[in-house]
């Protein structure tokens, strides 16, 4: 007796394209290109993750500098007096704080500036 496989390929070909669904061109259409727009994309999508914390950083630096300039204070400057302060807070931290709190940001600047 002879196995037929067309259920269990239909189904996974079903899988696949509703997985690429959107894409332009043949690649949401044709299995066998789909399959290789898929792994693409997860390598992008892998890469993308990694970008992610750099580009988050560089904005929560950008965001700290920005408020600190208002003060006249260099953020190279403010982050080597919180080094010196034993004050160990992130940048994440900081510029949530200055989003949400900027109450206890000035408070920080004031204890930064007493030095």
């Amino acid at each position: 007796m002879r196995i037929k496989r067309g259920v269990t390929v239909k189904r996974r070909h079903k899988k696949l394209l509703q997985s690429v669904k959107g894409y332009r061109m043949s690649k949401h259409r044709l299995v066998k290109v789909a399959k290789e727009a898929q792994l693409h994309a997860g390598q992008y999508a892998f890469a993308g993750r990694k970008d992610k914390k750099s580009v988050n950083r560089r904005l929560w630096i950008l965001r700290i500098s920005e408020h600190l300039k208002i003060f006249g204070i260099s953020y190279s400057h403010f982050m080597a007096k919180l080094r010196i302060l034993k004050i160990s807070l992130n940048r994440k931290i900081l510029a949530d704080l200055l989003q949400n709190d900027s109450e206890a940001f000035k408070a920080i600047i004031d204890r930064v500036n007493a030095i």
